[in-house]
Order: structure tokens, then sequence, then C-alpha cells
């Protein structure tokens, strides 16, 4: 525990304010020692498949380790044999392909029951024909697959400059970053092959339609009879490029982007490029990549990345409304930690906005080159929470307005803002036959705008308001058909760019945003479970049946919540959602997520945020308990 204290009582029913009591008390308790939060991000097996088979590759197994790993791949299985990219979905070639690999060259034998599962699984799901690009491209690397099948990705791509169409800078910045070491692998034809499986093993499957678009397929055919012609002057010349891109883009602390793929592929270029297992790049991208690790019960498993800046820009929203002070040490802690994390270096995003100044939060530890903008519009907010104004002459003020500014320099020429890139919309990225491993670009999305315009709002625009209403204006574009739904990219899907829109409505509150709060309430209203819980299925980013529909969590109830509350006419059912959240509360004072409710990419990865189930009612029973419209007996 921090020692700071329990919010003081507000007369709100009794049953929720001891909710948001309890609840705050114990998300104070997970704060770290350093004035940090940080939960798990789970994800799904194909990562730690690929740990176990990166560690064979380089000849650098740890068996204890390994047999950790095992024990957690085992548990992912299904009873039909496949591993899914989310508990509630059926099994995934792509992902229960890997895990066949990572078992077997674990040394479990190929008449495990485990192994024949998985193995007739990728059978009766066309093979491996039948998996992603990135499947197939570690089993090229393992020596299992002819690299003359996979897609070429030529390292001359780069000689393009980035500032014009056409360069790598129209990939999004996690593309960017993981198709710059492939290159190497590709052009090279990198093998480090491992003594099982046998190349025979999984079965190949018939062939299937290629994956882009016939012009760019043809094109790649070309690039591939050029690859074969052999390494002349000009193709040299491209992968010192390469290399040098890979080498200057790892993170001080050892990474690649903070993100798992574009970090082991550089790892593995490296190592196709000739660098020494012992060199200190490697090193530490090995050393880095343990500390994204976790062991316990399930065994061993990876993460593909870590949350910390956004977990304790959350937390300490959460805990500053729930009625801790900010003088409090815990709050200070966490402030000091969060400017700590402040970016003040060029990135990538400086290629498409030369001369700007830097600002603004990464999402990871360390991610220099890639700060967000959601987190910073999420860290402004729990900084003007903590009651600092990007005026104020303090550090914490400073880092505000430096962070606004980068803000208004992110915003697309539409008004709206993607994640990392800024105008990253030239859709003929998708069409590359590399490009089937989920999203490639990083165009506007409604609950990313929603979070820079709330920031916008609550911390004033250093523009005199008119990013804001550029940005507000592009939000009331993205409504769903004028339902009053809202798409969410990176969260779990209409719940939550429902609520997010709506605190950004609210947040700003003209007559014009009203209209709009409504109907986001209306929707959310509607979309409200009987006993007052939200929840929503992963599927409803392929089905549109289940638009708002799915198992009741923790997380999506408070996004519920907080929208309800955000909206005009909807008090009974934000009622019921808080009534809720305090029942399902736990002894401890915490809540669980039993699905996942976070989103890496739209149908292909998924993501549970082990946080969010805390975080997200915290702030907004905080709401509901301590604001003037917060719900109360009737």
């Amino acid at each position: 525990m921090t020692g700071a204290p329990a919010p003081r009582p507000t007369g709100a029913e009794p049953p929720l304010e001891r909710a948001l009591v309890r609840g705050t008390e114990a998300l104070l308790g997970r704060q770290r020692p350093d004035g940090s939060w940080q939960g798990e991000l789970e994800s799904n097996a194909s990562i730690t498949a690929e740990y176990v088979l990166l560690r064979r590759l380089l000849g650098i197994p740890d068996p204890r380790r390994e047999a950790a790993a095992v024990h957690y791949l085992r548990r992912q299985q299904g009873p039909d044999g496949g591993v899914p990219i989310a508990p509630e979905l059926p099994g995934d070639i792509s992902v229960t392909a890997e895990v066949f690999c990572a078992l077997r060259a674990a040394g479990v034998p190929a008449d495990d029951p485990a192994v024949r599962a998985a193995r007739a699984f990728v059978a009766a799901g066309g093979g491996t024909r039948a998996t992603r690009f990135f499947t197939r491209l570690w089993l090229a690397t393992a020596g299992l697959w002819s690299w003359e099948e996979l897609p070429s990705l030529p390292p001359e791509w780069l000689l393009l400059p980035g500032h014009l169409p056409g360069s790598v800078y129209d990939l999004a910045s996690w593309a960017r970053a993981t198709m710059v070491p492939l290159m190497i692998l590709r052009t090279l034809r990198t093998q480090f092959p491992l003594d099982r499986p046998a190349p025979d093993e999984l079965p190949l499957g018939p062939p299937l339609p290629a994956h882009g678009s016939r012009g760019f397929r043809t094109a790649d055919a070309v690039m591939r009879a050029y690859g074969r012609a052999g390494i002349g002057p000009g193709r040299r010349h491209a992968l010192d490029l390469a290399e040098r891109w890979v080498v200057l883009h790892q993170e001080v602390d050892g990474s690649w982007a903070g993100i798992q793929p574009p970090w082991v592929y550089s790892i593995l270029a490296l190592r196709a490029r000739g660098y020494p297992l012992h060199h200190p790049i490697i090193q530490r991208g090995l050393a880095a990549l343990e500390t994204f690790g976790i062991e316990d019960a399930q065994g061993f498993r990876l993460q593909a990345c870590v949350s910390p800046v956004w977990d304790t820009a959350l937390a300490l929203w959460g805990v500053l409304e729930a009625g801790v002070p900010a003088q409090e040490p815990a709050v200070q802690r966490a402030i000091a930690w969060l400017l700590d994390k402040e970016v003040r270096a060029l990135g990538d995003w400086a290629v498409r906005r030369p001369g700007a100044p830097p600002g603004g939060w990464p999402f990871e530890l360390r991610n220099d080159w890639y700060p967000d903008t959601d987190d910073t519009a999420v860290v402004c907010c729990a900084l003007a929470a903590a009651g600092h104004r990007r005026d104020d002459g303090t550090e914490a003020g400073a880092a505000m307005e430096r962070a606004l500014r980068w803000l208004l320099v992110m915003q697309n020429r539409d008004g709206g803002y993607g994640a990392f890139d800024v105008q990253n919309t030239r859709a003929w990225v998708e069409r590359l036959p590399a490009s089937d491993f989920g999203e490639v670009l990083d165009p506007p999305s409604p609950d990313v705008t929603a979070h820079v315009a709330e920031a916008l709002a609550r911390c004033g625009s250093p523009d005199g308001g008119r990013g804001l209403a550029r940005a507000m204006a592009w939000l009331r574009r993205s409504a769903a058909a004028g339902s009053g739904a809202y798409y969410g990219r990176w969260g779990v899907n209409y719940v939550y760019g429902t609520a997010a829109a709506a605190t950004a409505y609210a947040a700003r509150g003209t007559p014009a945003d009203r209209v709009d709060l409504r109907r986001a309430g209306r929707w959310l209203a509607q979309h409200q479970q009987e006993d007052g819980a939200f929840g929503e299925s992963v599927r409803s980013y392929e089905d549109p049946s289940w638009w708002g529909r799915g198992a009741a969590t923790p997380s999506q109830t408070a996004w519920g919540l907080l929208g309800l509350q955000a909206a005009p006419g909807q008090a009974a059912a934000a009622r019921r959602a808080a009534r809720w959240l305090a029942a399902h509360q736990d002894g401890n004072g915490q809540w669980t997520d039993e699905t996942f409710t976070g989103t890496g990419f739209p149908r292909a990865f998924y993501l549970r945020y082990h946080l969010y189930a805390q975080t997200f009612p915290v702030l907004a029973l905080a709401r509901a308990v301590r604001t003037p419209a917060a719900p109360r007996a009737a």
C-alpha cells in the first residue's frame, strides 16, 4: 500500500461509495515503488511460441524457461487442437502452426497428443499455405519453407526519401519497424535450421490465391527474379541502409519500438548480417526481451508489449477523480514518473512533419521513436486532474504545453487523429503481397480523435481552439451510419468508441456537441444489458450483429457508465451500470475481465489489459459518486 488516504464520504449511495473507496485502495495498492502502474498485457500464444523459436534459431535455448513455455502453450490449445487469437474465438491456423513448431523445437515428441491435435487442426484448415506471411517467414528462417514462396521485400524501398509518396513511411509505424528488418531476412534468404520439426511434418495444403492486387503480385514476381540474380552493388547499398536503419531504431532500453515483432526480427536480421551473439546491440535486445516475460502457475509467457505509461496515466486520473489529493506522495510519485517518460527527441513522425518540435508520451516504457497521440492525450488529462495547467509555470505545465502543441502538429488534414503517425492513409500498402498480417495503416479513428479532443477541451488548445473544432467536426462525421455509435480501433469496440466520443462531446459542451452526445447516450442505453452491465465481443469487428453485444465485463461496463454519465437523460441507465460494478467487485476491492477488451489489430490480434478492469471502474465510479450528476438512490 502507498499510504494515500481513501476518498472522503460524499453522501452518494453507500454501496457505490464503498465500492469506490475499496477500488481506489486496491488500485493504490498496485502502484509500484517508482510511482508507476503496470498490468499484464495479455495476447495470444504466438508471441510465446516465437520466443521459443527465436532462442532455438539463435542456438541459445534455456531448458528451464522452455519447459515453462511449453506448459503455457499446452494450456492455450482448445479441444479441437487449435489455438485462438482470443479465448472466445475458434482456433487460428497461423497461431496453431507456430505453437506446433515451438513444441516440436522444444523437444515435445511428434506423437504427443497436443502435437498431433495441432497438426490435424492445421491440416484441416488448409495446411501451411493457408497461414499468414509472418508464420511462413518463421518457417523459412527455420529451414522449413522455401524463401522463394514468400513475397519479396526489396531493401531498395528504403532508397526512396521518406517524405515522398510510396516510401516505407507510407506504412504505419509498427509495420514499418517490422518490414525493414524483414527486408534483410528475405533478401538474404536467411536460415538458422532447426533440428525439429522435419520439413514435412506440417502438411502444405492446396495452393491458395496470393494476397495483394494483381499489379503488386506482378511487381513482386519481377522483384523475386531480380533477387535471384544475386546481390550487386545497388542491393548491397540498400542492405547497408536497412542495417543502419535497424541499428538506429533500437531504443535505449534495448527494444525496437517497444513491441515484439520488430524486436525479434531486428535481432534475427542483425545476426543475418553477421553480428555475433555477444555484440552489445544483440545482447541488449535479448536482455530487454526477457523483461517482457511472466512466469507463474500458468507457465512462462511473453508479452507482445507493455503498457506502463498508459496504465499509469489512467490509474492516476482515476485516483485523482476518486478524491485522492494531488499533494499525496502516491500522486506526486506518479506525476514525476510520467514526466520522466516524456519524449523530447524527434521520432519517425518528424519525417512527415519536418521542423516541428517534439513532445508527448509513448505507450511503452521507452519508445522515443514512436510517441503516440492517445497516450499523450490521456497523460495531459491526468495532469489536468492533478490541478496542472499548461501555463502554470511548473515542469508538468511545461510538459503539457509541449504535448498539446505536438498534438496539433499530429492532426491530419481532415481533422482526425491516428495513433502514431500523421496522414498515414495511403491505402496502396494494404495491397502488397506481404500485407496479410493485420493493419498496416494508421488512419484517424474515432476513439483516438475523441481522446485528443477531450484533452484539448480539458487543457486548452494552444491554437485558440481551431484544432479542437476540426477534431470535433471529424468525430461527428465518423458516427456509424448516423446511429450514434463510434468505432473503437484500440478497444473493443463500439462501446469503447462511443463512450470516448460521449466524454469528448461533454468536455467541449457546445449546443452542437449536445445533439451528438444525446445520440451516443441513446445508443449506449439501447445496448446496456438488463442487469446494467455492458459487454461486447471481439466478433463485433467482423459481424455487425455483435455491435454492443457480448459477455459482460467490468472494463466495458465502466466505459458504458462513463458515456452514460456524460449524456443528458441517461441517469437511470448510469445508475444501473454503477450498481452492477459495485455488485461485481471482489472481496479485495478488485474486478476482473474474463474476455479480451483491448485491440491490437482488428480481426487479427486482441489484448487483455489486466489493469483495465481496475482503472476504468475506479474512474467511472468516481464520477458516479463525486460529480453533481452522479446517480443517486431514487
